[in-house]
């Protein structure tokens, strides 16, 4: 038996939809969000710039409201399986706020296995937020060997200090950064969990 842990990108990787941009497609908001995130990806914009900005797209939504949607989010089935069955050497690391995603990673199992940016509210009211995720600092803290997966440029780093990087392509195109940095390009969910399932 191995001793990898396995840090995991949320949007597009677990999920089967980048999260911000859908809820946005209820608001009328779509075009703007998308194009923000779009940008993100390809790494032309700063992750923490571009998060900063599509935050306050949606920062005066009842944070109930936003967590209900994000808990009920599609996700990739077989990868949450995988994580639900291994939680204890699974982690999420997303740029995504604490109080949207928490209800998700309850339902992943995961609750106490999450790097994200953190907020400062009162009530269902987001105040601010206090830290946005820097996902290369997040690998640096683990003394054992990691295996990462992802698809965005904020990935990029991330990918490229693990052990073994993976670029996912399931759901979008993997970043040009991240590609770069991956010593694996998978680009189907079946393949990428038995992949996963040999490094245990």
């Amino acid at each position: 038996m191995s001793d990898y842990v396995f840090l995991f990108d949320l949007d597009a990787t677990i999920t089967r939809v980048e999260i911000l941009p859908e809820l946005s497609r209820e608001l009328g908001m779509y075009d703007k969000m998308r194009d923000l995130t779009e940008k993100t990806m390809r790494g032309e914009i700063p992750f923490r710039d571009s998060f900063l900005e599509r935050v306050n797209l949606l920062k005066n939504l009842p944070i109930s409201q936003v967590a209900d949607f994000v808990e009920n989010i599609p996700l990739n089935d077989k990868l949450a399986d995988f994580i639900m069955n291994n939680n204890e050497r699974c982690y999420i690391v997303t740029g995504n706020l604490d109080v949207w995603i928490q209800r998700l990673m309850i339902k992943l199992k995961v609750s106490n296995h999450v790097f994200c940016s953190t907020t400062s509210h009162k009530e269902d009211k987001l105040l601010k937020v206090n830290s946005v995720i820097d996902k290369a600092k997040v690998i640096e803290q683990f003394i054992s060997p990691v295996v990462a997966v992802g698809d965005g440029s904020n990935d990029s780093e991330m990918i490229g200090m693990a052990q073994i990087g993976i670029g996912y392509g399931g759901v979008r195109p993997v970043a040009y950064s991240t590609l770069c940095n991956s010593k694996f390009a998978i680009y189907e969910e079946g393949k990428l969990c038995q992949f996963l399932q040999r490094l245990l």
